[in-house]
């Protein structure tokens, strides 16, 4: 039986890991400091690498997407085991020129949707900006992270006294009916700019570029009968996130290289520098690939004895939409981690990496559930099918089941955080090793 207490913990933390992290940026930073605390040693892309067996290191990308490895004391003939999972999640961003005032009076700023996100949920919710301010300084361009933590902005909702039919069905216009209310007066041009540059506690002049994205400041609740249910923002997919990265970190595995990835950019289709459909982890392997000495052949060898788990939030039945899922291949909160497939490969799961992942969650006692979309109905994409296009080797996309994925206020069963996280850690002291004749050896070490 799992120790509700235990789930209960491990939800606080992960909803404090939310709560921190408002932003990729923000994420990829708590990231860092859990890595260097565990001592792992930071890497520059820009930089020469020189890695050891048993060295433990970690680089990142647009400071929104980080690789993090652990290079096992034996490396002979070896695989990576990776976990994949994203840092991005629906949200609005906000434009150059930011203010719009409305007839002399308001101020509201312009944005503009980041991600397929649940616009219902932004509504009447205390808001407020966070991302980075890219500034000059004596010693050159540099980026500082920002998060105003205080509750600054609201999208309030029409009366319904002036729309009637509004609980009839609405469609909303990202340019009309999401725009958020900063100030009641009138501002200046570049408001935000000051603002920005007042937190940092430098001259607005010094700010050369902004990334600010909105976030909601509700804060995480651990509610139901037994207290069974998390609800917070960016459940999709910073629990997946977390909960691939607390088992990295146990997980060991002396004769391969374990790697625990973060993209960005998932929700707006992976497509860039430092999203999963770029180089940056096909980069990576091959470069320390060729520090320990090896070549080309042996990292061809390396990705057949590979797998991958694409860790990305499923969707659970609903409780007042039953009829939206597939009748046999659903998922229910708090029983298991879903393994999802697709005839279309919109997921990478096959009968074998289907298999090789249930093997991995029997044996750290972990339950597993199925999930297809119905046969009528389009689903989402994700990270795992992007990235085996640059680097192809097994794979299977997981993830922990979820209500109301992509609003801004998401919930899950805290059960399952638990169940990612113990096997994912088996699944780090699992080494593959494929035989010509296609049979696959699975070690797991102690």
């Amino acid at each position: 039986m799992m120790d509700t207490q235990v789930c209960k913990d491990e939800a606080l933390e992960l909803a404090a890991f939310i709560q921190s992290s408002p932003t990729p940026f923000h994420a990829v930073e708590q990231m860092t400091e859990i890595l260097k605390r565990e001592g792992f040693l930071p890497l520059a892309e820009s930089a020469r690498w020189e890695i050891h067996r048993g060295g433990r290191y970690y680089v990142t990308r647009n400071h929104s997407s980080i690789l993090a490895f652990e290079v096992g004391n034996d490396v002979q003939d070896y695989g990576f085991q990776i976990a994949a999972s994203h840092s991005d999640s629906p949200t609005f961003k906000v434009k150059e020129r930011a203010e719009m005032t409305v007839k002399g009076h308001y101020t509201k700023l312009n944005t503009e949707g980041y991600g397929g996100m649940l616009c219902a949920p932004w509504f009447d919710r205390p808001l407020s900006l966070a991302g980075r301010a890219v500034v000059r300084t004596k010693d050159g361009i540099q980026e500082r992270l920002v998060k105003i933590d205080r509750d600054l902005l609201l999208i309030p909702s029409l009366a319904i006294h002036m729309n009637r039919k509004v609980n009839e069905g609405q469609k909303f216009n990202l340019q009309e009916d999401m725009l958020p209310l900063l100030s009641a007066r009138e501002l200046e041009p570049d408001t935000v700019r000051k603002l920005i540059a007042e937190e940092l506690q430098i001259r607005p002049e010094h700010i050369l570029g902004m990334d600010l994205f909105l976030y909601n400041r509700m804060k995480p609740s651990i509610w139901g009968l037994e207290e069974e249910f998390l609800s917070c923002p960016q459940l999709d997919d910073l629990q997946c996130a977390y909960a691939s990265l607390k088992g990295f970190l146990k997980g060991k595995n002396p004769g391969g290289i374990n790697v625990f990835a973060c993209f960005d950019n998932e929700e707006v289709g992976s497509g860039t520098k430092q999203g999963a459909a770029s180089t940056f982890l096909t980069d990576v392997l091959k470069r320390v690939n060729r520090a320990l000495g090896k070549g080309e052949d042996d990292f061809c060898r390396a990705a057949a004895s590979s797998f991958l788990l694409s860790c990305d939030n499923a969707h659970a039945v609903h409780p007042n939409y039953p009829q939206k899922t597939d009748e046999g291949n659903c998922a229910y909160l708090n029983e298991g981690i879903v393994i999802k497939s697709h005839a279309g490969q919109k997921y990478t799961s096959d009968g074998i990496s289907t298999a090789l992942f249930q093997e991995i969650c029997r044996k750290a006692g972990v339950p597993v559930q199925y999930f297809a979309n119905r046969s009528d109905m389009a689903g989402g994409s994700t990270l795992g099918n992007l990235a085996m296009a640059q680097m192809s080797m097994k794979a299977v996309d997981i993830g922990l089941p979820q209500l109301a994925m992509h609003s801004s206020y998401e919930t899950s069963g805290i059960k399952d955080l638990v169940y990612l996280e113990q096997a994912s850690e088996i699944f780090f002291r699992t080494q593959l090793l494929e035989e010509a004749d296609g049979t696959i050896r699975m070690t797991i070490h102690e």
